[in-house]
């Protein structure tokens, strides 16, 4: 077993971060995620070059990646990937290990 607090530990970037829809995560990497298109976008911090991201597997949104920000003092988020809380899991606390079990498992076909 992996422990995803770990893996998200080494991404996770700035765990105090704040969007317009309330607490959000800026990684420096994620996984599972398609990108949108970019788009020129007014934030509270300034105006950003930033694409909407999806997960993979559903098509939600789940947040943007930043592509180029104008003001000096926000060039940290360039390349870096924003997960807004209020749409990702919610029971994930990142205070605690949190395990996946990453061996490959049988279907129900391949049973019988």
């Amino acid at each position: 077993m992996q422990s995803l607090l770990t893996s998200l530990s080494f991404s996770l970037f700035v765990q105090s971060f704040h969007c317009r829809r309330g607490k959000a995560y800026l990684f420096n990497n994620v996984v599972n995620i398609t990108v949108g298109d970019l788009e020129e976008r007014m934030m509270i911090s300034g105006i950003h070059t930033v694409a909407d991201i999806f997960c993979c597997c559903c098509g939600q949104i789940v947040g943007w990646k930043y592509e180029a920000a104008y003001e000096k003092s926000q060039k940290y988020k360039e390349g870096k990937f924003v997960l807004e809380r209020g749409r990702i899991v919610d029971e994930i606390d990142f205070s605690s290990e949190v395990y996946i079990d990453t061996r490959p498992s049988m279907s129900d076909s391949e049973d019988a």
